[in-house]
């Protein structure tokens, strides 16, 4: 795993961090034929007063929630340290751990994938803190479906790196544009504790 972070990005408290080889391209495979063996929906809206049309100009996605159990352990335990790393050197939150299944997400071209701006956030016991979005496809198998954030008013794209885990505050505004060709998949995850004071 390679955590090679410039001492010039993590003094400028970044928007995000970009840690590449997280996962060989064999592991990836392997996270990839969990997430595809798991049962894959619509994700829906967590907002009332939207109609089918209207959630769908936010949000089209296929997601499926991946548990910590034996067969993902090593997964979970991949990213702890990983997300660990980078809030150390990056962050310093107060993190407790997970407190939510790890999403395994699905954009289709045929479907115009998309998630238009949102931020991590939202009503839970446990506020989500700091986010993760580990790129399981290889950016030649689609076109769009650019992860991209706004903060400190310029925009700004991670990488489409095959294995890169670009890590970032759970408050920043973040959206995936719309996917025009092929499938991207993803693994996101949200690493909780107590509220910011």
């Amino acid at each position: 795993m390679s955590q090679q972070m410039s001492q010039e990005l993590l003094e400028s408290y970044p928007t995000c961090v970009a840690v590449e080889d997280v996962f060989t391209p064999e592991e990836l495979d392997r996270i990839i034929a969990h997430g595809d063996g798991l049962e894959a929906e619509k994700a829906i809206l967590h907002s009332d007063g939207f109609s089918q049309a209207e959630a769908d100009k936010i949000r089209i996605t296929r997601n499926a929630w991946m548990a910590n159990t034996p067969d993902s352990k090593w997964i979970y335990d991949r990213v702890f340290q990983v997300m660990g790393v980078v809030n150390k050197q990056a962050y310093q939150f107060d993190l407790k751990g997970f407190a939510e299944d790890f999403q395994y997400t699905i954009y289709h071209g045929e479907e115009g994938g998309h998630y238009d701006w949102h931020m991590d956030l939202g009503p839970r016991p446990m506020p989500r803190k700091l986010s993760m979005s580990l790129q399981l496809s290889d950016p030649a198998d689609y076109d769009g479906c650019d992860l991209q954030f706004y903060a400190s008013r310029q925009l700004e794209v991670a990488p489409r790196i095959r294995g890169a885990a670009i890590v970032f505050p759970s408050y920043i505004l973040h959206r995936v544009t719309p996917i025009t060709r092929g499938t991207r998949k993803s693994l996101v995850v949200w690493a909780n504790g107590p509220r910011f004071r």
